[in-house]
C-alpha cells in the first residue's frame, strides 16, 4: 500500500512520517500493493487530527480520529480501520466483487468473527414540502437532529442538510 501524507498547519517531520508508515503500514495485509492511502494531519489549537481515505472500487474506507496527540491519534485511526476492514469484510467484497482486486488475497479468503447484520429498527415517513436549504437548517435546529431529510424548492430534489464540527452546515444534492 502506497501513503500519501499531507499535513494542514503541522509540519510532517520524520518522527510523524515515520510512526505514519510503522502503524499504518499494518495495513498493507489487507490491501493490494497498488492501494493509495492518502493520509491528512491537521492540528488546531490541541486538536491533532488524523484522516486516512483509502479509495477501493465501489467505495471508500474512511477513519478520521482526534485526540491532544497525534501519536495517539495515529494508533486509534490504524485500529479503527482495521476493525471496520474485519466487521464488513464479508459486505465489500460481496457488494462488489470487483472490489476483491484492491484487497489481498489472504484478508479476502480469511473468515474473522460473525459479521454483525445490520438491522433497520425504525421507518419513518413525513410529507417533505418544498424548502430552501437555509429553511432546512432552521427546520432541523428545531428538532433538535444532526441531519434534515428536505425536498430544495429550487431544485425540485430530494437533499440533506447536516450539522458539520465547527457549527458550520453541509448540504447533499444529488448529481444531475
Amino acid at each position: 500500500m502506497k501513503l500519501v501524507i499531507v499535513g494542514k498547519n503541522v509540519d510532517v517531520t520524520p518522527g510523524l512520517d515515520q510512526a505514519i508508515r510503522d502503524k499504518l503500514g499494518k495495513l498493507d495485509r489487507y490491501f493490494a500493493e497498488d492501494t493509495v492511502a492518502h493520509v491528512t494531519l491537521n492540528v488546531d489549537k490541541d486538536r491533532h487530527r488524523i484522516e486516512v481515505t483509502i479509495p477501493v472500487k465501489g467505495g471508500i474506507v474512511r477513519c478520521e480520529q482526534v485526540s491532544s496527540d497525534m501519536y495517539v491519534s495515529i494508533d486509534l485511526v490504524e485500529e479503527i480501520i482495521e476493525r471496520q476492514l474485519k466487521k464488513y469484510k464479508g459486505k465489500i467484497i460481496r457488494k462488489h466483487q470487483d472490489a476483491a482486486s484492491d484487497f489481498r488475497r489472504e484478508f479476502v479468503d480469511n473468515d474473522y468473527a460473525e459479521e454483525e447484520t445490520i438491522r433497520i429498527s425504525r421507518r419513518k415517513q413525513f410529507d417533505m414540502k418544498p424548502m430552501f436549504p437555509e429553511d432546512a437548517c432552521v427546520q432541523m435546529e428545531l428538532l433538535g437532529h444532526s441531519f434534515y431529510v428536505f425536498r430544495n424548492a429550487e431544485t425540485d430534489q430530494i437533499n440533506v442538510v447536516y450539522k458539520r464540527k465547527g457549527a458550520t452546515y453541509g448540504l447533499i444534492e444529488p448529481e444531475m
